[in-house]
């Protein structure tokens, strides 16, 4: 599985960006750098070897008939020298552009030689030719640790031969990018990471109130802090919350006028009903005034769920199903309970009832009788509500908490609700940071478990 190590705050993020333009940028500069570098090693070299290959070639004669073992001295010592045999060894690194461009200088002057040969070759730091030098030429040599011999050959006059300290690494240039990265990464680096922890910090406190928000929470609003950008939208976060919190209280005024003004002509029908002769007809509107009650009581409960009134206290989740199961024994109603330990959990009991007494009303009423039962881990709490019904098809098992959605499209109510009760459950129990989830058994039936955090 593969990791991601971008990090998710601004600082860091804004460090990474920057050190890697900056390391871009470096990259570039210490490439531009070597290369003029070996340009001008390369004049350096080629312009005064070519002048000292002139003046031994362009030399009156009787300077130039050296014995060889004198010249080969002359060599080992550093000077030019005219020598019988090529100095260039096969196992020497030659080096091409230095052999063009003293190919080129020595044309400029009219001189054409048959071959322009180079090699590097080592010094041991006790080489017995630095007793023969000058300080400074031995000195040289040694911080070198090799030397660049040149051999031009003349036709029919031999090889003239000369040679240079030769730095074979470029050591000090990457120690100098190096120094100069670490430099820029602290005079740079150092002021962005402050900055961009100025900026992150209050927009994480930001991110953690937005996240924590809840209807009707009276925590204070967010401290504006940070630049100019961060406090703006600080600004428009905690004056959205004081839009939603005020919507939120006029919906709830206008639910409570709208439960009273349907509730206040339900009670004086129940009341003209009373006057009705037909027993039959007397009983089947109180019924139906019953259901309107309990239908207005769910589309009520479900508006007001993300405002609930009630509290958050540790009941025994145990006692609260058991209580709950009892009221529907007592109503005559096939509901068994599997006795379980006590199991302190913090809900908002009133609610959490509601969802329970919801999903065993839909078991009585599907499937003829309900089974319950409680289980617990370390760190969750499920109460499973089994029946022996015909189930839910499974692609339509995520329809059913949808509110005012029924299986059963006849909209007889002996056959079911207005399709709220799952809705309802579903939402009572996402709101204690639950989940609820219907599953058909394999034995015929459907489960429906309650799993809520500990």
């Amino acid at each position: 599985m593969a990791v991601k190590l971008y990090p998710r705050n601004l600082a860091g993020q804004l460090a990474i960006l920057l050190a890697a333009a900056l390391f871009v940028a470096q990259a570039i500069n210490f490439g531009l750098l070597l290369g003029e570098r070996r340009q001008g090693r390369l004049d350096q070299i080629t312009g005064p070897i070519a002048a000292r290959i002139v003046d031994v070639i362009n030399a009156p004669p009787n300077e130039r008939q050296r014995e060889p073992d004198i010249q080969q001295e002359r060599l080992d010592r550093g000077r030019t020298a005219i020598l019988r045999d090529n100095p260039i060894t096969a196992g020497m690194q030659r080096r091409m552009e230095i052999e063009d461009a003293l190919k080129h200088n020595l044309a400029e002057v009219g001189i054409r030689p048959a071959q322009v040969l180079t090699g590097i070759r080592k010094i041991p730091a006790n080489d017995p030719r630095f007793a023969h030098m000058n300080r400074f030429r031995a000195e040289r040599l040694r911080n070198a640790g090799s030397e660049l011999l040149i051999a031009v050959e003349q036709p029919g006059r031999g090889w003239v031969s000369t040679s240079v300290p030769w730095q074979t690494m470029d050591g000090f240039i990457v120690w100098r990018l190096i120094a100069q990265t670490l430099i820029l990464y602290g005079v740079i680096l150092l002021p962005v990471l402050w900055i961009g922890r100025r900026i992150s910090q209050p927009l994480r406190t930001l991110a953690r109130a937005a996240r924590s928000f809840r209807p009707g929470d009276d925590s204070q609003a967010v401290r504006e802090e940070g630049p100019q950008d961060v406090r703006a939208v600080t600004s428009a976060f905690n004056a959205l919350r004081t839009n939603v919190t005020g919507m939120l209280d006029e919906k709830d005024r206008m639910l409570g006028a709208i439960g009273h003004d349907l509730r206040t002509p339900l009670a004086a029908l129940r009341v003209r009903i009373e006057s009705v002769d037909d027993e039959d007809d007397r009983a089947k509107m109180a019924d139906t005034i019953d259901e309107m009650n309990r239908t207005l009581d769910d589309i009520l409960s479900l508006a007001r769920l993300g405002r609930p009134s009630e509290a958050a206290t540790e009941v025994d989740l145990a006692a609260l199903v058991d209580a709950v199961v009892e009221d529907f024994r007592d109503l005559g109603s096939p509901v068994e309970f599997v006795e379980a330990d006590r199991l302190p959990i913090r809900i908002r009991p009133s609610l959490m009832r509601r969802a329970v007494r919801n999903l065993i009303e839909n078991a009585v009423k599907y499937g003829g009788e309900a089974d319950v039962s409680l289980a617990a881990t370390a760190t969750e709490a499920a109460i499973t509500v089994a029946d022996r019904g015909p189930g839910i098809p499974e692609a339509r098992i995520g329809e059913v908490f949808e509110p005012f959605t029924r299986l059963e499209g006849s909209r007889n109510k002996e056959t079911g609700g207005i399709g709220l009760g799952l809705a309802l459950a579903r939402a009572i129990v996402r709101e204690a940071r639950g989940e609820i989830v219907l599953a058909n058994r394999p034995d015929g039936g459907l489960a429906a478990t309650i799993t809520l955090p500990r």
